[in-house]
């Protein structure tokens, strides 16, 4: 059984309006730790540092070529791909699944039919602060977070309240819900299993994608970091769960059960070449992410996502191309996948 190197940049725990890092991302590769090790010697043959530090080397723009180079001969000749999304459209989503889908959810409108939810996910990322005027949108933003993390009356009322006093109106779709103090949205805002931390969402997405791509049983390999420690007992879960069953996610993502994923273990990355690898990866395609959306351009970080395949990369990213989102969410089993994620791994 081959081992699958992952790591993770960019995590803030349940807060997703980190400014100063806006996105989160993992990359995971499937290699022997002796290619890693044979591939470092090549690409870094004076490194002096007992481990490959990607945020140490990208700091020097010495060391920007051998960078790309590495990153070229690992996504050319390796099994790669790397999972990055935009955390304030993340939490937005995660505002439509318990602050407005509950509603609709009653009234027997599935609000995930053919990627609905990220369509409007979209228009609100896009239009939001607009439309509200002013902080409202994030503000509001800022008081469901801390809803979703405290669990407290006040807090919810606070959210609520915040809502009501702003031109809800213009997006009545959205805000109505709470506006009209929808108690499934409470419920759901108010239920003890649930958060916006985006580590669990991350990570799962990037599990779907290795199933789709590798056709044998491989275990995953990860450094010792508290936000991937704390996922192990859910991927145990997940690893151990026997049900034959399938759920279509997007049109080229479909996670099956029983999963070819067989184990999980934690290593130091300074005795891991493999996770080192991995670390450079997940830190290549954070700086191309910020070159992309005009963040931090340089020579280096924007000729990154040139590197890769359309099937080594994924992202959760908004667009406002509706027509687009649904062709390839068409059939999507969204709400099977929650109702299923949530009775079986919460």
């Amino acid at each position: 059984m081959k081992s699958v190197f992952i790591d993770e940049s960019g995590y803030t725990g349940a807060d997703l309006l980190n400014q100063d890092q806006p996105f989160q991302a993992a990359s995971a590769l499937y290699l022997s730790d002796s290619d890693a090790k044979s591939l470092i010697a090549k690409h870094f043959p004076k490194i002096k540092s007992e481990e490959l530090k990607y945020r140490d080397l990208s700091r020097r723009q010495k060391n920007w070529n051998a960078l790309l180079a590495l990153q070229s001969d690992l996504l050319n000749n390796y099994e790669c791909v790397s999972y990055i999304c935009d955390k304030r459209f993340l939490l937005i989503l995660q505002f439509i699944d318990y602050a407005i889908e509950p509603f609709y959810y009653d009234k027997g409108i599935n609000l995930y039919e053919d990627g609905g939810n990220y369509s409007l996910a979209s228009l609100l990322y896009y239009t939001g602060d607009t439309l509200l005027k002013g902080d409202n949108f994030r503000e509001i933003l800022l008081l469901f977070q801390h809803a979703m993390k405290s669990k407290s009356e006040v807090s919810v009322v606070a959210l609520i309240e915040k809502v009501k006093a702003s031109p809800w109106h213009e997006l009545p779709e959205a805000l109505g819900p709470l506006a009209h103090e929808s108690p499934s949205c409470i419920e759901a805002i108010m239920h003890k299993d649930v958060s916006t931390d985006g580590a669990y969402v991350v990570l799962l997405s990037l599990i779907s994608r290795l199933e789709a791509v590798l056709s044998k049983n491989y275990e995953i390999i990860h450094d010792r970091s508290k936000n991937l420690e704390q996922y192990d007992i859910t991927l145990d879960k997940m690893i151990n769960h026997s049900e034959k069953v399938s759920f279509k996610e997007t049109e080229i993502t479909t996670i099956k059960f029983p999963l070819k994923l067989k184990g999980v273990s934690q290593i130091d990355s300074k005795d891991s070449p493999g996770v080192q690898l991995a670390d450079v990866l997940v830190g290549g395609i954070i700086d191309s992410s910020k070159a992309i959306t005009g963040k931090k351009v340089n020579d280096y970080n924007k000729c990154i996502v040139d590197l890769y395949k359309d099937n080594q990369l994924i992202h959760l990213l908004p667009s406002m191309d509706f027509e687009e989102q649904k062709r390839f969410r068409k059939g999507t089993q969204g709400s099977e996948v929650i109702d299923y994620f949530s009775r079986h791994f919460s």
